[in-house]
Order: structure tokens, then sequence, then C-alpha cells
């Protein structure tokens, strides 16, 4: 240490260097700061061998990325009407349900089909239900997915839920395989939807998500389904998820552009306002006829018409000679025993088919609806 007393015999160079030393750690202490503010939230990715990976810049904590040992069940929740299109697809998802639930790999709880009719209807005896109320009428003018965020908001008010995740699922979701919980802590895994693209759509979205809450790349680009979150979270973010939804369906350039997606974005944008960033879980699901393999994926979700030729080529916008779309049954169920998909058509489609066919094959008096 330097005393007052000795300072004049201090070699000038001396103190130049010092000078600069502090001179140079304080710049880039300086730098540092300013560009770790500047970076938005990493991208966060979970791969099917179990492995996290990030945004090399900035990292997960490190409790985040040990891989959890303690089994962490989660409820399996999905909200549905009391139209025979709705219930059709409820009994086989409830079936598959049943049927991975309990083998090896699994972490799926209980179940609830939150039906939000207002009314009982008869599948309340197959199918563990939890009833809540729509909507007042005509404020999801005519798009009955707005009934969504406001059916998770009265379920989680009104129920006992045991497990401290919930899995938010749709109707036309199969389990293929057994689901562990992809979820880490804090941090719920969601699947990426391609035409979720928050980054194309930052003038629209700034009015809901403020320059002041970061870049628009904050919000994922995902929908509600299929994502494993910490109740805890999603009690937080299911009213602003409700709000966001209606404000979006209010404004006409909102609702124009974002159409039959516009709720999947609200829920996207509601998680970002409360500084919720998901793992996006690419395993997560597999969507015939795109993807053609089951690979490691969990979920297949039908929710796109599969139509070939009797050579086994996709005709997509054509009506197929060969053809499995689930809204070819509106108005009931499918039949047992639908014929299978020719030689050449790939196995996402095959094992979708055999599914179905395996679940209506052994659900007790199918053909009641």
């Amino acid at each position: 240490m330097i005393s007052r007393k000795n300072m004049g015999s201090v070699s000038p160079l001396l103190l130049i260097t010092l000078v600069l030393g502090v001179c140079f750690a304080t710049y880039n202490l300086v730098t540092m700061v300013m560009h770790n503010r500047s970076i938005s939230k990493p991208t966060i990715y979970y791969n099917s061998d179990g492995g996290i990976f990030v945004d090399p810049i900035i990292e997960m904590p490190e409790s985040v990325r040990k891989l959890k040992r303690a089994k962490m069940p989660f409820h399996v929740a999905l909200t549905a009407t009391d139209a025979p299109y709705s219930k059709w697809q409820c009994r086989i998802m409830y079936y598959w349900y049943k049927k991975q639930k309990d083998l090896p790999g699994s972490e799926m709880g209980g179940f609830t089909r939150i039906l939000h009719s207002g009314n009982p209807d008869n599948l309340m005896n197959e199918i563990p239900t939890v009833i809540v109320d729509p909507l007042p009428a005509g404020l999801d003018r005519g798009y009955i997915v707005l009934n969504r965020p406001w059916a998770f908001v009265q379920w989680l008010e009104k129920a006992t839920i045991e497990e401290e995740y919930v899995l938010m699922a749709e109707p036309d979701h199969i389990f293929v395989t057994p689901l562990p919980n992809l979820a880490h802590g804090g941090y719920p895994a969601a699947f990426p939807f391609f035409y979720i693209k928050p980054d194309q759509n930052e003038k629209l979205l700034r009015k809901f998500f403020p320059e002041e809450m970061g870049p628009v790349t904050n919000i994922d680009p995902i929908g509600n389904s299929p994502v494993i979150i910490k109740k805890e979270l999603l009690e937080k973010i299911a009213p602003t998820w409700m709000n966001v939804s209606l404000k979006m369906k209010d404004d006409p350039e909102t609702d124009k552009t974002f159409g039959w997606v516009l709720e999947m974005y609200a829920y996207a944008v509601a998680s970002a306002l409360h500084g919720v960033q998901h793992i996006l879980q690419k395993d997560f699901m597999l969507q015939p006829p795109w993807d053609l393999e089951i690979g490691k994926k969990y979920i297949i979700h039908y929710t796109y018409g599969c139509d070939y030729n009797m050579k086994g080529e996709l005709t997509y916008g054509k009506i197929g000679e060969w053809r499995f779309d689930k809204r070819s049954f509106l108005r009931g169920p499918p039949p047992r025993n639908l014929p299978l998909p020719p030689p050449g058509v790939p196995e996402s489609v095959v094992t979708l088919v055999k599914m179905v066919n395996e679940a209506t094959a052994n659900i007790p008096n199918w053909d009641a609806e």
C-alpha cells in the first residue's frame, strides 16, 4: 500500500500504469454490462437425447441444466365442447392416455376434460370431466377457440390439482409413446410451430407487447398446446392469455392477420408479458402428413387432412383416392376398422390410422354417439 507520506517519491511511470489499468478495467466492466442489457432472451431447446442447448451467449442456470432425477408427474388437461366432433376425438385421446400412462418413461398423472359447454354430456362417466362456463353469448364471434383460455382460468380456480405441473393438450392429440415431463423447473416445455412468427409481425404485436418489455423475439413461436408448465405459472398466465385473446379479437387488423392462430399468439404474448420463456421441444409432437416418421416423438397431432392416391403419393389440396381427415366426421365418429392407406404412405399416417382403429375397436359403445 502507498502511504500519503511516500506519494512524492512514487515513480511517474508507476502512476501512469496504475491509472491506465483502472481505466481499462472500468471500460471492460461498463461494456460488459451494456452488452448484457442489450441481449434478448436466448432460445432454449431440449433435444430427444435429454440434453439442453441454448444460445451460447447466455447459458441456463446450472441447477436447471442438470438432468432431473425425481419423477415429476403432470396433470393432463384438455378443453372440449359437447359437439360430436369434439367428443369422439376426446374418447380416442383418453384411450391412449390410459394405455400409455403407466408404462416406463411416463410421468403422466391425472386427467381432466375441461368441458366449456356449461352442461354435462354423455361422457361424464367415461372421462374425468370438470364443467365450466362458455364465454357470454356472442363474445367469441364464432371463434370457439377463444373459450380455451377462459376455460383454463375457471378450471384452475375451482379444481383441486394434485400435480405440480399441467400438460395443456387437445382432443386431436394421440399419445404415441409414454410422455415424460419435458419441463425444467420454471422453464415450461412447448412445441415450436413454424407458422408462429413474432419477428415477422412486430407491428401488430407491439399493440399488446410494448417496447419496454423487450424485443418481440422474447415472444416464443408457440401456442398453448402442447405445453407442460408449472401450475403456479399457468395460474398467472391464464388470465392475461384470456384478456390478450379478447383484445386481439377486438382489433380488426390483428384478427384478420392471425385468423385461426390468434389464440396461439395470445398465449405466446401472455407468457412473454410475465417473463416466462419456454424450452422449445421439437420432439414433443409430429403432424402427419408433413412429418413422415414417428422417430422419438411423443404425440401425434392429426389436425391436417391426409390425402393420397393408390400409388401412395400425397395429393394435398385435392381429395385423394384414400384419405383420412378428421373433418370428414363433423357430425359423428368415424366407423370402426378404417381402411389402411395404400403401400408407400409414410409411417406417421399408417400409425395414426392403426391407433384410431385400435381405440375405436376397444372403446365400448363407440357407435352410440
